[in-house]
């Protein structure tokens, strides 16, 4: 703006000076005749002509300068003006943000509410049906206790014996340690649904951040603050009615979210009853195989006595029913059990290869084989019915010895066929 006022400043004070030129000039010339009767006035002319030029001169200058300040005062009037534009159209942006994003969270948890309530409906029909479960399975059970009541009053005359008297110690320890690994576990499965309702929530707060990053991706450009000018009013309007819906909105998502927070509530609690009835029904899978050393080779034997064999390598052990410490077999619930096992030894003039099935002291069936030299192998295997807490386990016959290495010769295996 400055500069556009002094280009004609410039041209006015180049037109004057060129005119005074020419005038000058103009006087050089005139005929001598006339110079002599014109010498007594030029002084005064010339005198008269400056000053005139002098006072335009002036005047022009101070018309373009109150010219040039009321235009200044102007500018910086609109540039205020067009900064409190902008100021309006950014809060009024910012405006439309906030309630765009809270529509589209709104959306979302009416959606994730939708879901956790359909998936609340089938875990309660889970629960009834497992409840009715573990209602068969209480009855079973109450049979069961009968069962083994009659049995540890059998199994009362059989005390006397110093090796039953250990074994039935053995069982009792290894009953506190199967229900510590239990607890264990519990606690285990408890942490890791813990960890995973962690990463749901984490998962929703970034689909939101990432909703929020969605909706903010809008440009002011100078054509929509001329296009602010123009509907001031008509925004104004607007931005009051969008402040309203967006009260009106907050309060309905904070009553979405309490509702939210109720029904993740009663989900947790109804996940956790449907886990633990999970877990009661997992002990019906039973399953084991071990063999005799866990590492190198070398014999077992003999000894002088029957002695507990120890089968230290374990393969499998589905529902930690087999206790490799101290090689006993601890029925879990009650059903028929299948055992098998297999022994290798090379020959020997006094001693023989020989193991003995035990079941709560009581030998069942015995693999055995004797030869000079050579190697020589053996095997046996029954089915029996075990109650809650009978003991099954290999005893080395005295004097024998059994033979193993990392090919795994020697070994026990047992497995759950069905419950009764």
């Amino acid at each position: 703006m400055e500069m556009t006022m002094c280009f004609p400043l410039l041209l006015l004070i180049c037109s004057l000076s060129t005119a005074q030129l020419q005038t000058e000039a103009d006087n050089e010339i005139i005929p001598h005749g006339k110079q002599t009767e014109s010498q007594g006035r030029e002084p005064t002319n010339a005198s008269d002509r400056q000053q005139t030029c002098t006072q335009d001169i002036n005047a022009v200058l101070r018309e373009m300068s109150a010219t040039l300040a009321e235009q200044r005062v102007e500018m910086r009037h609109l540039q205020r003006e067009n900064e409190a534009q902008a100021a309006k159209l950014r809060e009024l942006e910012l405006q439309k943000t906030e309630v765009d994003k809270m529509k589209q969270q709104l959306k979302a948890q009416a959606a994730e509410l939708s879901n956790m309530t359909a998936r609340t409906d089938v875990t309660e029909n889970q629960v009834e049906a497992l409840k009715r479960d573990n209602e068969a399975q209480a009855a079973e059970l109450t049979n069961t206790r009968a069962e083994l009541t009659n049995t540890r009053a059998e199994l009362t005359n059989m005390r006397a014996e110093l090796s039953n008297t250990t074994a039935r110690t053995d069982v009792t320890e290894n009953q506190v340690e199967a229900l510590k690994r239990d607890n264990e576990a519990q606690a285990a499965e408890l942490t890791n649904t813990r960890a995973e309702l962690t990463n749901t929530r984490a998962e929703l707060t970034n689909m939101r951040a990432e909703l929020s990053n969605t909706t903010a991706r809008t440009d002011v450009t100078e054509n929509q603050v001329e296009a602010l000018k123009r509907d001031n009013e008509a925004q104004a309007a607007e931005l009051t009615n969008t402040r309203a819906e967006l009260t009106n909105t907050r309060a309905e998502l904070t009553n979405m979210r309490a509702e939210l927070s109720n029904t993740t509530a009663r989900t947790d609690v109804t996940e956790n009853q449907v886990e633990a009835l999970k877990r009661d029904n997992e002990v019906k899978q039973v399953a084991f195989s071990t063999s005799l050393l866990a590492s190198g080779s070398g014999y077992i034997g003999p000894f002088n006595t029957h002695t507990p064999l120890v089968f230290r390598y374990v393969v499998t052990n589905i529902g930690n029913a087999y206790n490799p410490n101290t090689g006993f077999f601890i029925a879990p619930v009650r059903g028929a059990y299948h055992f098998e096992f297999y022994i290798l030894a090379h020959g020997h003039a006094s001693h023989p290869s020989a193991v003995v099935l035990v079941k709560n002291g009581e030998h069942i069936f015995m693999a055995y084989e004797h030869q000079p030299s050579g190697v020589g192998s053996s095997a046996n295997g029954a089915t029996l019915l075990l109650e809650v807490g009978d003991v099954v386990f290999l005893h080395l016959w005295e004097n024998a010895r059994i033979f193993d290495n990392e090919n795994h010769h020697s070994t026990f295996s047992g497995n759950l066929l069905f419950t009764m």
